[in-house]
């Protein structure tokens, strides 16, 4: 079994990071394989709502000049899938807005790919706008046929500058609770 978490913040060490390395932290502590993927501050492209995606039905999104098809392959190949996201003028950032969009479109085009995946929102917010945020992020699992994963809370940790979101006991604890709930969730439903 394997989890992917796609760290959308472009910053480098940032709060986002911090919570999304924490529920890895659990995950693997239970033995599931993880990696975690940043693609905050990298080119990545809209969608251009082309349609190629359902004309080709190749698994693949038709633009080719980033690495959102890299993060597709790895969205398919695995059993869990956590999308963390800052929070900007309350909606995800710009990379995982794309992501969202593109990986959608493409799994949806070829058959339903993420189909019965265990999906998780993971958000840093400074004040407002988080719940946003988690809605968003949730959308795409609920469109894909996904199972959602949830904690104690909603998986929003508190912080402004990088690494204080820490500080937000509450926050890393559902971090833990999510971690677990996501291994519970692999394990019960993994292919025998």
């Amino acid at each position: 079994m394997k989890v992917v978490a796609f760290n959308g913040s472009p910053r480098k060490g940032g709060n986002t990071e911090h919570l999304l390395k924490k529920v890895l932290e659990t995950i693997e502590a239970a033995g599931i394989e993880t990696e975690l993927v940043h693609i905050g501050g990298k080119k990545v492209h809209g969608c251009m709502a082309c349609q190629k995606c359902f004309e080709n039905k190749d698994g693949k999104c038709s633009i080719d000049n980033d690495f959102v098809n890299e993060c597709i392959e790895k969205m398919v190949e695995a059993d869990g899938i956590i999308l963390g996201s800052p929070t900007y003028f309350a909606n995800v950032s710009t990379e995982i807005k794309a992501l969202i969009d593109r990986a959608g479109y493409v799994t949806l085009a070829n058959g339903a790919l993420l189909k019965r995946k265990v999906g998780a929102a993971v958000v840093a917010v400074r004040r407002g706008g988080g719940t946003q945020v988690y809605d968003s992020i949730n959308r795409l699992f609920g469109i894909s046929q996904m199972f959602t994963a949830g904690s104690t809370y909603w998986n929003i940790g508190y912080g402004l500058n990088p690494g204080e979101v820490e500080n937000d006991n509450e926050a890393m604890q559902n971090m833990v609770n999510l971690g677990e709930n996501m291994v519970w969730f692999l394990q019960k439903t993994a292919q025998k």
